[in-house]
């Protein structure tokens, strides 16, 4: 099943940095037949995973200061509870009044300043950041839409998304932090292959387009 993907600007850049973690597994999957002792070909797949962990990362953080800034400037009635209490601080409450800056503009460069430097990685910080945007439980909603579009050959449920997302962004951890070293071992990395890299890219493309159909 086809499943269209957002027209955003953002969501054409998530694609495009998948697309490089997908040619990372297919150079690997190339010179697999060139095996050299100086070359590690789960290397192409390590960075791969890292780099569609990344991807949907920024993602999330593009996602969030687009919508908050289209939110905060439509002033609409019906704006998520939790942008309405959104504080801010002073100064950017003085150089509104000033009229040196639009409110809009100073709630957006203020959620940017508090969730820039924030990783988007755990499905709790992901919850509490996209809370400013929408009411919806985006994980039970896209736990349900991945469903839909497996035509109900798959029964997901929010807790066992997270655990999905979890176990790849985990794996993603030790790659980045570990060397992707076995546990107390110093030499052995973990095993891995052209379809686990396969496996974790898609399914953060799939939790990416789950995600922004319940935003929508």
């Amino acid at each position: 099943m086809s499943i269209q993907h957002p027209q955003t600007r953002q969501f054409q850049a998530f694609s495009t940095n998948l697309e490089y973690a997908r040619k990372m597994i297919n150079t690997g999957k190339n010179l697999a037949n060139f095996q050299s002792p100086i070359i590690d070909i789960g290397d192409f797949y390590r960075a791969a995973w890292v780099q569609a962990v990344s991807a949907i990362d920024h993602w999330f953080h593009e996602e969030l200061y687009r919508r908050v800034a289209e939110l905060a400037a439509g002033d609409s009635p019906s704006m998520p509870y939790q942008l309405t209490k959104f504080e801010l601080p002073l100064a950017k409450v003085e150089e509104v009044r000033r009229g040196d800056i639009s409110l809009a503009d100073a709630v957006s460069e203020h959620v940017k300043a508090k969730w820039g430097n924030a990783a988007l990685q755990n499905p709790r910080k992901i919850s509490e950041a996209l809370r400013l945007v929408t009411e919806e439980n985006i994980w039970d909603k896209a736990a349900v839409q991945i469903n839909e579009w497996n035509r109900g050959r798959t029964a997901m449920t929010g807790q066992t998304l997270k655990q999905q997302y979890i176990s790849i962004t985990d794996r993603r951890n030790r790659i980045a932090h570990d060397a992707d070293l076995e546990d107390g071992d110093l030499k052995q990395r973990r095993p891995i292959t052209d379809a686990d890299a396969t496996n974790a890219v898609d399914w953060i493309e799939r939790i990416a387009l789950a995600i922004a159909k319940v935003l929508d």
